[in-house]
């Protein structure tokens, strides 16, 4: 079993991690935030089990950051990883609180959540790859607008630099006639 940690600061939504999702593994984000969890909700008081997606081996699906799972889940399951088993332990207020609460569970119930992330996926319409693709652009018209500021630094520096230049050949040619002045001027003298 991992280790406890309190995801919202406070104690009302704590995590302990009992398997790891494999590294390299996905995580919800705004490129994936459509999820597939499979669960089982428990009262903290009497481990009567309330709901479950296992007894008939469903998957819930849910479009994270939406508002429409309890603050519990929105914030446990960000912070999980594909292939991961989680223990999610909920306050009230992080969970069904006064407001909306089911019959069958006490608004001042604390929850426990045992939660699997079985998949993420990308928004409606748009695919991974899409998502990718459209990074991919992103990044490649961002680093294509910085050699283009480059290139203009670097001509403007070789500007400066040639224009430096005429001006030390310019001042240099004024400095040789000056010098050829006086000599001319003291050899016929002499």
């Amino acid at each position: 079993m991992g280790d406890v940690i309190d995801l919202s600061g406070d104690g009302g939504v704590v995590k302990q991690v009992l398997r790891s999702g494999k590294p390299g593994s996905l995580q919800p984000s705004d490129d994936l935030p459509y999820v597939d969890v499979q669960y089982e909700g428990t009262l903290a008081d009497t481990g009567d089990i309330f709901d479950t997606t296992r007894e008939d081996n469903t998957v819930f699906s849910f479009e994270v950051g939406k508002g429409t799972v309890i603050k519990a889940w929105e914030i446990a399951v960000k912070s999980m990883k594909v292939g991961e088993i989680a223990k999610i332990t909920c306050k009230p207020e992080f969970a069904y609180g006064k407001a909306g609460s089911p019959p069958d569970i006490p608004e001042d119930a604390t929850l426990i959540f045992e939660i699997e992330l079985i998949a993420c996926k990308p928004r409606k319409g748009s695919t991974l790859g899409s998502v990718s693709d459209e990074k991919a652009r992103l990044e490649e018209l961002k680093k294509q607008r910085e050699i283009t500021a480059a290139n203009k630094e670097e001509e403007k520096k070789r500007r400066e630099e040639a224009k430096a230049a005429a001006a030390a050949r310019v001042q240099a040619k004024l400095d040789a006639k000056k010098g050829q002045g006086k000599g001319k001027g003291k050899s016929k003298g002499k």
